[in-house]
């Protein structure tokens, strides 16, 4: 199933096809996931190919040492394994599981969003995000790049979906 090119905007990439595995049309997988091997609990995969997206039902999946390997329906040979390789794998964001505990969001969600300080004043757009180890960071455009970790209640104080906008305790100057 081909999606129209509005229907890609709701589309999250989580990966790519980065090789084939066996005889039998296994992938292996670069998984954006967390943990990696996250991306194997899902039953639909959207697979882009020449600037097309098209629907492919998983099978099967596993983590093999560092590898994530993937089985596609109607993907029976090497050779047809051979044919997605470079493919990338997005999923509908409907199909995520919703987060329930306060401060957790995706990043995606959290991408082109206004940040404004709790003066009110803007702070840039969210370009990006950063994992660093401690705390997630959100990375600004605008006047000047700008980097604000992400710690919930103490320096992000409002996230609103609905406006686009998140509010940080956090001064114009920095």
């Amino acid at each position: 199933m081909s999606l129209q090119s509005a229907d890609s905007a709701s589309l999250i990439i989580l990966g790519h096809i980065t090789g084939t595995h066996g005889l039998q049309g296994w992938v292996k997988v670069h998984s954006d996931t967390q943990p990696r091997a996250n991306i194997t609990h899902y039953r639909r995969l959207f697979l882009q190919q020449q600037q097309a997206w098209q629907a492919w039902q998983v099978t099967a999946g596993r983590q093999q040492g560092k590898y994530i390997l993937l089985k596609l329906a109607g993907c029976s040979n090497c050779n047809q394994a051979e044919a997605l390789v470079g493919a990338q794998l997005a999923i509908a964001s409907a199909d995520l599981p919703t987060t329930t505990e306060p401060g957790q969001f995706y990043w995606a969600d959290l991408i082109g969003l206004a940040v404004i300080n709790t003066q009110g004043e803007s702070l840039g757009v969210v370009d990006y995000l950063l994992e660093t180890g401690v705390h997630d960071v959100l990375v600004l455009t605008g006047e000047q790049e700008r980097l604000i970790p992400f710690v919930w209640e103490k320096i992000i104080k409002r996230v609103d979906l609905s406006t686009q906008q998140i509010q940080v305790d956090w001064g114009a100057d920095f």
